[in-house]
């Protein structure tokens, strides 16, 4: 009698590579990768690359182009956000050119960044004033630039001609600070 051929056992393939023998394996290195991407889209780029890295060796082929992807992306943003000034006066003109175009809480925290640095900067606090008076925060617009006004009188002449206060302008409170002696 013969004897019938060897029965040979395929396992299904995946995008990435054999099926894996354990589903809770899988289901746990699609929970590390998701995990990694929300702390991305949440702007934590160093935890993110952190995270795809931990995952890099252990996983399989397309899913560990994809992570090398993320690793790239992640420490381009963290070289981004490293930018150096070597003057308050740089890191003032780079707030107002995070301000027009729109990147109103990075001009912010550039602004107070110089004032962290140097509490009688009153160009920070015009600063200030004029990304108050865009955002429509009369009352913050007011108080910095009052400030910004006692460090340095020029700041009223300055404020007098300055567009960027249109929104202020039929506010009488604004107008009593640039003509007082009207």
């Amino acid at each position: 009698m013969k004897t019938p051929p060897p029965t040979i056992t395929k396992r299904p393939r995946t995008l990435a590579g054999a099926a894996k023998a354990s589903d809770t394996a899988r289901a746990q290195t699609v929970a590390h990768y998701e995990a990694a991407l929300r702390l991305m889209q949440a702007g934590k780029y160093d935890k993110a690359h952190d995270a795809f890295n931990q995952m890099l060796a252990a996983s399989p082929g397309e899913l560990a182009e994809r992570i090398r992807m993320y690793i790239n992306a992640c420490l381009q943003q963290v070289a981004k956000g490293k930018t150096t000034f070597h003057s308050d006066e740089e890191r003032y003109d780079y707030a107002i050119s995070l301000l027009n175009d729109g990147n109103y809480e990075d001009a912010r925290a550039q602004f107070k960044q110089i004032l962290a640095d140097n509490d009688r900067a009153d160009y920070a606090f015009y600063g200030l004033a004029v990304l108050a008076s865009m955002t429509g925060d009369a009352h913050h617009c007011l108080e910095h630039l009052t400030e910004a006004i006692r460090l340095n009188a020029k700041n009223r002449i300055q404020a007098r001609a300055d567009s960027d206060f249109q929104d202020m302008a039929d506010d009488p409170r604004f107008t009593e600070l640039l003509y007082p002696e009207v």
